[in-house]
């Protein structure tokens, strides 16, 4: 089975911590849109047949998007590939576009899965992220989205902003846990080279929260959803039991998937493709039926290191015998021995035959990853 992804780069305004390729005008939303069937039907061998078992519109805002433009797209996808009985299709959407309206419009398309970019449920935070939502219309979009039958819900929060306290944090998890949603995605946030954020904090106008607030900050998170009985199955996601995010946990799974529209990402095992980040480039390569994407052939220590970085987040960590079958006895021994110090302090456990990360661990997960990658 594989992921398909489509990629949707418009949003009304640019929240201050991002760095995704996306742009705020959308006068080529309708020559996108048409350039995103092309490249469907131009990239259609890319899975080889293979069933497609969940599509995930992501962006950039989907939710600009009118029901229109998804049909178009739709209709595509299910001409040009096989899809699975009951795919998982997930729509990102923020708390400002979900109307009555809007949802009524979209129970007449495929969509079974939602996610809110909530961020916060502090007006403070909000206008610090130059997120044009409020924190009443995150609330009134998930009771909006149940309304409608959209029972499948996601919402993501951001944690370590500037001037956030750990009471703060706890206030914005205790409103969460309110809702009931089967599941939560939550990040820390990093301050990417040339976002806002980023600038602000170099000029001195905001300062960043300290390591060990940040810590306890996740260890808050951890031990309050695990409490409600949210499953921690992802360094970043939780859910209610039967609930994961199928899509993403393909990612980290080691399986196919196919990215369409600019900037979008692919992978098949043998190699990481990846669409040019410019909405005219993308537009005018799929008019003249030549997709403008760089390859990256994948070889043994790459497959290797991206193996263990992705398996290494969740909580099913690296099954051993799969991966002796990927990449042989020696290179499994060798892991083993570079795992050695990190399971004798705690920071990792061997269970049978399934290597993971520890809950301790998991605060320093990106180190560990490196000491177990081949250089």
């Amino acid at each position: 089975m594989a992921g398909l992804y489509i990629h949707v780069p418009f949003c009304k305004t640019r929240c201050a911590y991002c760095d995704f390729f996306t742009q705020t005008q959308l006068s080529h939303k309708d020559e996108y849109v048409q350039a995103v069937v092309s490249e469907l039907e131009l990239r259609k061998d890319y899975v080889n047949e293979e069933a497609i078992h969940t599509i995930y519109w992501g962006g950039g805002t989907p939710s600009l998007l009118q029901p229109e433009d998804f049909e178009t797209v739709f209709e595509a996808v299910s001409r040009l590939y096989t899809l699975s009985p009951d795919p998982e299709i997930t729509l990102e959407a923020n708390p400002d576009d979900i109307s009555a309206g809007y949802l009524s419009a979209l129970q007449q398309l495929p969509f079974n899965r939602i996610s809110i970019g909530v961020q916060s449920f502090r007006e403070r935070d909000l206008r610090l992220l130059n997120r044009r939502h409020s924190a009443r219309q995150a609330l009134d979009a998930v009771s909006l989205c149940r309304q409608s039958g959209y029972a499948n819900l996601s919402i993501d929060l951001m944690y370590g902003l500037p001037g956030q306290t750990v009471r703060r944090w706890e206030e914005n998890i205790d409103q969460a846990l309110r809702l009931q949603v089967p599941h939560l995605s939550a990040y820390s946030l990093s301050y990417e080279e040339g976002t806002e954020l980023w600038r602000q904090l170099h000029a001195g106008t905001i300062r960043a929260v300290s390591e060990d607030a940040s810590v306890r900050m996740f260890e808050m998170l951890t031990r309050k959803l695990e409490a409600e009985g949210y499953i921690h199955y992802e360094i970043s996601n939780f859910c209610q039991p039967g609930c994961f995010a199928l899509h993403n946990t393909a990612y980290w799974t080691d399986q196919k998937y196919i990215g369409v529209g600019a900037g979008a990402h692919s992978f098949d095992h043998r190699s990481r493709q990846w669409n040019v980040a410019s909405i005219t480039a993308y537009i005018e390569g799929m008019a003249d039926g030549v997709p403008n994407i760089e390859t990256e052939i994948m070889d043994e220590r790459t497959r290797y290191n991206d193996y263990i970085l992705t398996h290494l987040r969740t909580m099913w960590g690296i099954q051993l015998p799969v991966f002796r079958e990927h990449f042989g006895r020696e290179r499994t021994d060798s892991l083993l021995r570079q795992a050695k110090p990190f399971l004798q302090n705690g920071l990792m456990q061997q269970e049978k035959a399934r290597l993971r990360i520890s809950r301790q661990g998991l605060l320093v997960a990106d180190g560990i990853v490196r000491g177990l990658m081949e250089n």
